[in-house]
């Protein structure tokens, strides 16, 4: 796996970008109380289930791991030259 420049941050974009998706799906949302942990893996679990990313082999399916499927997918999301792509 290699690594992305920015992965941090791209995570937290992913987080807030994942989260609305997930709104207009129909999911309630997250509470405050949610930790990012519990939110990386169900964001990832409902892309995965929408076909939006490809999934992780059951042996792989880890945080670190999930978290670089979010940072990718949210990569391809934003728009030629935006800054966390740089």
């Amino acid at each position: 796996m290699k690594k992305i420049k920015n992965e941090a941050e791209l995570v937290k974009k992913a987080i807030v970008i994942g989260e609305k998706y997930a709104i207009n799906r129909g999911y309630k949302g997250f509470s405050a109380t949610n930790a990012a942990k519990d939110k990386i893996e169900s964001l990832y679990r409902l892309l995965v289930n929408d076909k939006l990313i490809q999934p992780l082999p059951v042996v792989q399916e880890n945080q670190v791991n999930m978290k670089h499927k979010l940072a990718l997918w949210i990569a391809k999301q934003l728009p030629e030259g935006h800054a966390l792509l740089k």
